[in-house]
């Protein structure tokens, strides 16, 4: 750095190598205090005050660059004085002055500030005023010298001032800190600079956040500390962490702690301010995604206290608060998306692998067909044979998810669970995932502390439906991401058309939650009670229209008769309104219908009333009943005996019970159909029993569907009293090659007899 004399004298160099550094090992807790105030500058009209913040009361915007006049005037300790009292005070340079983290430069580096003068040069820092002039200083007392700044009133001078106390004392504390010796002293100067960042005239982001981003990088390059260090700096900083969010890194300790610590008391006494101020005023968790992370760990370590869910729960009410609207607009958004990262966190390497499976198969072939994957829910084993997904005798583990693969030649065939009726087909996880022929089942394994959090977390958002406040906003945020069975019912229970119109499809041709929910759907495991809640909610609202009726009718007719077999008066209003609105053109599917409303007594009832309205029900009911028939999925043998014993199925020809849940009991009630030619089992529970019962006594069956049953040889082979017999599916079944021989010669020579044409489609596995 250059200093040039002004007004004639004759200029002295000041060479860098003066600048020599100070010491900076030394302890930092005094540096709060501006000097001695008893420091004597002599007699003059030149005086240096101290200013401290508590004083003046005044606050200061923290500055990073700023217009100002540069003096610098060497000379020995001893004539300070004199010089600054003198006349004259040598010239004066305009600069335009940068604070940065280490020193002070200027963006001419011509004249006084042709170097930049480091921080750690700094000796002292003075105000100055005269009484004579007014001039507004700040000294900068470097070994040999003083640098002297001008500004053009005295707010501006102590703006400078505070910033550049701040700057170099900031600066210390970084070097001091990075090399720690002593953790003891470490503390120390911590809590120091705790005081210092809690005291500071400065008000700025950066004046809180700088402490925080050097004891966060403190604590990275020390991960070695001991526990009771740990707690020791994390209740030292406490006070910072009251009005400011922690930055990454240090996000990042915390989260490491409620895992490693989840009992301790720091979590409760340090960590619910800091969380329960991240909940009310963080604007965007995408910005700072480890502010969510250690969110969900401080939740979860609340859960793993003694009184477990009650206190989460507690912590839940503290934050929407005692009255019935909660005051904080950002606590919902972030409680939803906290606790829907959590969930998905469960299933992310799950997800990753099968879309690594997804894209490693596309790059191999992409002309092999697809084959589409689902997640099935861990469950009691089922009979081999009634599965393409071969399961051990013991059930699922715990954590365990299998994906079920399958492949038809035929893409368009590709069986999906709920049947071909009713459009009940699960959708995909991934859709039309390419994978190898020689896959047939996926077992992935979740992480061990899955069952924790998705209990945990599901019953956060099971809470927050039960704020009558926050359910509209609620419903709005999960439209499109699942989140519990109890929430859904509250949005159907929920009265308020903006809460219970959530639970329709977002857009057409997709499904909404109340479809998912229905029996057969891939969410449904209450046998469609949460189903019928939702639909009544929705028809006594704005929606008894025809449109959602014929929606229903298009979509989910299946589902609404198998509920109103089984006495649901809901289903049973849809199925009489849709009759009266004339909503379905088929007469077999009105007959079908007719029949469900006769099975129960309410339905009986409803329908009597009805037809008083419309007479010709009852006209179309005395032609002899339906000619087709398809029972809704999940449908029982007490859901099939109810409806043949409603009314007359004379008529009946072609009856479908593929993917319900039949047994060989409703071979009872089928031989009571003498009309009977077509019937379709495919994957349901029908067996051995059944087949010979059906060989006796329904002798105009022509076509028989056995695909996927738990028949065997001695089941099959009683087919063969079967005359009319023209084409059978055997696919996936028990049957032997020697059975499939004796079969084929007997059912070839009936056909023959009957000059009819015989399909026998069997595959052996």
């Amino acid at each position: 750095m250059d200093f040039n004399s002004g007004g004639g004298g004759g200029g002295n160099e000041l060479h860098n190598n003066q600048f020599y550094q100070c010491e900076e090992n030394k302890p930092l807790l005094g540096e709060m205090s501006e000097g001695n105030n008893n420091t004597k500058l002599g007699a003059g009209p030149c005086k240096r005050s101290l200013h401290h913040c508590s004083s003046s009361g005044m606050r200061y915007k923290l500055l990073h660059e700023g217009d100002i006049q540069v003096c610098v005037v060497k000379h020995p300790r001893t004539f300070l004085s004199k010089i600054l009292t003198s006349k004259f005070l040598r010239r004066w340079e305009p600069h335009h002055l940068t604070l940065t983290d280490s020193s002070l430069t200027s963006a001419t580096p011509t004249g006084y500030m042709e170097t930049s003068l480091s921080y750690s040069s700094i000796e002292d820092l003075q105000l100055l005023s005269w009484d004579n002039a007014p001039k507004y200083c700040v000294q900068l007392s470097f070994p040999g010298g003083t640098v002297l700044l001008q500004a053009a009133n005295s707010y501006l001078r102590d703006q400078w001032f505070h910033s550049l106390q701040w700057k170099k004392k900031i600066y210390k504390y970084r070097k001091v800190l990075n090399n720690p010796s002593r953790w003891d002293v470490v503390l120390k100067e911590i809590r120091a600079l705790v005081d210092m960042a809690l005291t500071s005239p400065l008000q700025d982001e950066s004046i809180h956040q700088a402490p925080l981003h050097i004891i966060s990088t403190l604590l990275a390059e020390n991960s070695n500390l001991s526990t009771q260090d740990h707690e020791n700096i994390i209740l030292a900083i406490a006070p910072l962490l009251e009005n400011n969010h922690p930055p990454p890194d240090l996000c990042e300790f915390f989260c490491k702690h409620c895992r490693e610590r989840p009992r301790s008391m720091v979590v409760i006494e340090v960590f619910t301010p800091v969380v329960q101020r991240i909940l009310k005023h963080n604007m965007d968790f995408g910005k700072c995604p480890r502010l969510r992370l250690f969110t969900q760990e401080y939740i979860l370590a609340l859960n793993e206290l003694n009184a477990g869910m009650e206190v989460v729960k507690k912590f839940v009410h503290s934050m929407h608060g005692p009255t019935g609207q909660c005051p904080h607009p950002r606590v919902l958004p972030n409680l939803v998306a906290v606790c829907l990262a959590a969930i998905y966190s469960c299933y992310e390497e799950f997800i990753n692998s099968l879309k690594e499976i997804r894209n490693g198969c596309q790059q191999q072939n992409d002309r092999k067909p697809p084959m589409p994957l689902r997640l099935l829910r861990p469950e009691p084993p089922t009979p081999p044979s009634a599965t393409l997904l071969p399961l051990s005798t013991n059930a699922s583990p715990p954590h365990e998810i299998l994906v079920e693969l399958e492949r038809n030649n035929n893409s368009a065939n590709v069986r999906r669970k709920g049947g071909p009726s009713g459009g009940d087909s699960e959708p995909n996880l991934i859709d039309c995932l390419l994978v190898s022929p020689a896959v047939n089942t996926l077992s992935i394994q979740l992480p061990a502390q899955a069952d924790r959090v998705l209990g945990c977390f599901a019953l956060i958002l099971k809470m927050l439906s039960d704020y009558d406040d926050w359910r509209p906003a609620l419903a709005i945020f999960t439209h499109t991401v699942h989140t519990s069975a109890h929430a859904y019912t509250r949005f159907a229970e929920d009265p308020r058309q903006e809460v219970h119109s959530c639970l329709l499809s977002v857009r057409s041709g997709k499904d909404g939650w109340f479809q998912l929910y229905s029996p057969g759907g891939v969410a449904c495991d209450d046998d469609g009670e949460l189903f019928a809640s939702m639909v009544h909610i929705l028809m006594g609202s704005c929606y008894k229209t025809k449109k959602f009726l014929l929606s229903l009718a298009e979509n989910k007719l299946g589902p609404c008769m198998l509920l109103a077999l089984r006495g649901n008066q809901t289903m049973v209003e849809i199925l009489c309104l849709m009759l009266e609105y004339n909503i379905i053109d088929n007469k077999d599917t009105q007959l079908q219908i007719i029949s469900t409303l006769e099975s129960t007594q309410v339905g009986l009832r409803m329908y009597e009333q009805l037809c008083d309205r419309q007479r010709e029900l009852k006209e179309l009911q005395r032609k002899g009943g339906p000619t087709r028939l398809t029972l809704p999925s999940k449908s029982t043998d007490a859901d099939l005996a109810r409806l043949l014993s409603s009314g007359s199925f004379g008529n009946l020809e072609n009856l479908s019970l593929a993917f319900t849940n039949v047994t060989s009991a409703c071979a009872e009630q089928l031989i009571k159909l003498p009309s009977l030619k077509q019937l379709n089992l495919w994957s349901t529970q029908f067996g051995d029993a059944g087949l010979r019962l059906l060989s006796e006594h329904l002798a105009c069956l022509q076509v028989l569907n056995l695909c996927e049953t738990p028949v065997t040889d001695a089941g099959l082979l009683a087919l063969s009293s079967m005359k009319s017999l023209c084409s059978l599916n055997m696919n996936s079944t028990k049957l032997t090659a020697d059975t499939y021989e004796d079969l084929k010669v007997i059912l070839l020579h009936n056909s023959y007899k009957c000059k009819d044409i015989l399909i026998i489609s069997v595959i052996i596995t």
